[in-house]
């Protein structure tokens, strides 16, 4: 499979919701997101994304046309470590129409997003992400404060505590 283009995706996003003239929000997180923030050559094959409207039918939509989908109504809970608070709330809007709009996460959101999963291309587009919007070491560790105040009491916080530290160390 070759990968997705993130005009793809808008082009097809347009047409589910023309079809079938329903409203769908979309907050891209993943490779997509990447691709509007600026690494032309990042390559992704599937849409990972927090969705409000129809999401089932965006699935099978998505499926029919032979992309696989990681779509949820709340992208805070794919993790015991939430999502910042309010990161709705910051998203930046890339395209929208009367029944669609797309929207990717706020430099910051995306970059604690990514460092809840901390895997090696996770920490790249984290590292891109930062250094493109000069996200300072001070910002990042607030963030990541805040988010842990608002996650569930668990192991998996001392490590991303410890992921954010190794983040922080190896930025410039």
């Amino acid at each position: 499979m070759s990968g997705i283009e993130l005009e793809k995706i808008k082009g097809l996003l347009r047409e589910f919701t023309s079809e079938r003239q329903c409203s769908l929000h979309v907050i891209l997180i993943g490779g997509l997101a990447v691709q509007y923030y600026g690494i032309q050559d990042r390559t992704t094959i599937d849409i990972d994304a927090e969705v409000r409207g129809d999401i089932e039918g965006l699935f099978n939509y998505l499926k029919s046309k032979n992309i696989p989908g990681d779509i949820s109504e709340d992208i805070s809970r794919w993790s015991v470590i939430s999502m910042p608070p309010g990161y709705r709330d910051r998203v930046t809007s890339i395209y929208k129409d009367n029944f669609l709009e797309i929207s990717v996460l706020h430099p910051l959101d995306f970059i604690i997003s990514k460092l809840r999963r901390f895997s090696e291309e996770d920490i790249e587009d984290a590292q891109f992400v930062a250094r493109k919007f000069n996200i300072s070491a001070e910002n990042i560790k607030k963030s990541s404060e805040d988010t842990i105040q608002h996650s569930i009491i668990d192991t998996a916080i001392f490590i991303f505590r410890k992921n954010v530290e190794i983040f922080i160390s190896k930025l410039p």
